[in-house]
């Protein structure tokens, strides 16, 4: 049953919509009384009509002005915004179905991958398997993020604080901020890394690990007790300094949900700056993306260096950046996301 000041409430408001609706008649009744008539069914329909406007408005997933999560806004969006898919792998969420743990396992090709129950268990041993904050939602919220990628396009752009005055800040690889804070900002609140990406990071930072193979998970485990594991397919940090109790990990089936309902199978798998993206539009109300793309020029270079030959991933055929950019742009052109790109 409901608390009574949510009856007392419930009553009000449909009081006032009553009271509002007869204003409303009366005031059209008098305005146009040569060729209006009483009509007690126009008066029913009127009040049902402001009903619905309440409910609808009621239902509203957050309290922005836009909501990403809202539905019926655009046909192409809801055909791929899948909002039961759980972007954390936790204690309570380790299942992978086995389609997807197969097409996972041959992302990177392990020889002799260990088990992934007992890696997973190992896991969960060492981090908290509970899940996050970032999974709550609220209709009285508006949570606004910003996804800063590393592209050369925010040299000179000056967002840092712009950046900086979102809820959640999303940074992604090796991205250094120090000496980059009025372009970049300064403020990270999650970071997005592999092990061939790592770097260290601030103790309030929570670290999101997308892992491409098991030996990925592994690393987790190893780089925060014994360190024996120091390569992947390449060297790899043997010990890190992350907080251990911010530690969450993507989960191999919502990296398969990208490649499925967003790229729909272009590439051989998702970039990370990518599956950033997605993974805000479940956790976020409102997003805004800085640093993604090519400069002013052009050009494919990361904000921090001056490298000619950066943008080669382009040529591998692991990521489509190409196709991923033209997501990202619908993404934009149907209002559930912003797009920054420099100045």
């Amino acid at each position: 049953m409901l608390p009574s000041w949510k009856k007392n409430m419930k009553m009000f408001v449909l009081a006032l919509l009553f009271v509002i609706t007869i204003t409303s008649f009366l005031l059209n009744y008098t305005n146009n009384a040569p060729i209006m008539t009483w009509d007690p069914k126009q008066m029913v329909y009127q009040f049902s009509e402001q009903v619905k406007k309440l409910m609808k408005y009621a239902r509203r997933p957050c309290s922005c002005n836009t909501c990403i999560s809202e539905q019926e806004v655009s046909p192409w969006f809801d055909e791929r915004f899948n909002q039961t898919m759980q972007p954390f792998l936790t204690s309570r969420n380790a299942f992978i179905p086995k389609e997807s743990y197969r097409w996972w396992l041959k992302l990177q090709g392990e020889r002799s991958p260990k088990g992934i129950n007992e890696t997973i268990q190992e896991l969960f041993e060492v981090i908290p398997g509970d899940g996050d904050h970032l999974l709550e939602r609220s209709s009285s919220r508006c949570r606004r993020c910003a996804v800063v990628g590393n592209s050369g396009n925010l040299k000179q752009s000056q967002y840092g604080q712009e950046i900086d005055n979102h809820d959640l800040v999303f940074r992604m690889n090796r991205a250094p901020t120090a000496g980059f804070e009025s372009d970049v900002g300064s403020k990270t609140t999650h970071h997005f890394v592999y092990p061939e990406s790592y770097r260290e990071l601030q103790e309030n930072v929570s670290m999101i690990l997308i892992p491409f193979k098991i030996l990925d998970l592994r690393w987790v485990v190893s780089a925060l007790t014994n360190g024996t594991i120091n390569r992947t397919y390449v060297p790899v940090v043997r010990k890190i300094k992350a907080n251990k109790d911010k530690i969450l990990v993507y989960h191999p089936h919502f990296i398969k949900y990208v490649y499925d309902n967003w790229l729909q199978h272009h590439g051989r798998y998702p970039s990370t700056g990518f599956l950033s993206i997605i993974f805000s539009l479940h956790i976020c109300d409102e997003v805004d993306l800085y640093g993604f793309g090519a400069d002013s020029k052009g050009n494919w270079h990361h904000y921090w260096e001056n490298n000619p030959s950066a943008g080669a991933f382009r040529q591998t055929g692991v990521h489509d950046g190409d196709f991923e950019s033209n997501v990202t742009w619908t993404l934009s052109s149907v209002d559930k996301l912003r797009i920054f790109k420099g100045r």
